[in-house]
């Protein structure tokens, strides 16, 4: 394909994707949708993963979207365990979030567990270390570094 007929940039899900990427690099460019997602994303679409994004039809563009909306709905045929957001906790429902969608309710869940006063909650309020890292040499930003000499 001569060089002209790429579109340097193609909006996908409210985001400005590099056309001169291939399609599942590309992809991964959206916030919720990683490499492997992408991958799943091309092969349910057959959509060939060496082109670039750039050379796919508006009609393409316009299917993945669509697969996008769809894996936001729970109801891709994407297995449900690839999905960013399963047993949702209040719906229920297994679902793939991406973009702004995904940010707020990762922030509504950190408020939720700040309000219970759940452990997580608390470490997220103090801004430590979450998920039982160590703490004596790590984390350490902010405070002073180093170490005191006992008096004698």
């Amino acid at each position: 394909m001569a060089e002209e007929d790429i579109k340097p940039i193609v909006r996908i899900a409210d985001v400005d994707l590099d056309g001169h990427k291939k399609v599942p690099y590309a992809l991964t460019g959206i916030k919720g949708i990683g490499i492997r997602m992408a991958y799943a994303i091309c092969r349910e679409l057959g959509i060939d993963e060496d082109r670039l994004l750039g050379e796919l039809s508006d009609e393409e563009i316009q299917r993945i979207e669509e697969e996008i909306e769809r894996l936001s709905k729970g109801e891709s045929n994407i297995p449900s365990w690839m999905y960013n957001r399963q047993k949702d906790y209040e719906t229920g429902e297994d679902k793939h979030l991406v973009g702004a969608e995904l940010e707020m309710t990762v922030k509504q869940d950190i408020d939720r567990l700040k309000k219970i006063r759940a452990y997580r909650g608390i470490r997220h309020e103090l801004g430590l270390p979450v998920r039982g890292q160590r703490t004596k040499s790590s984390f350490r930003r902010g405070k002073t570094v180093g170490v005191k000499k006992k008096q004698q």
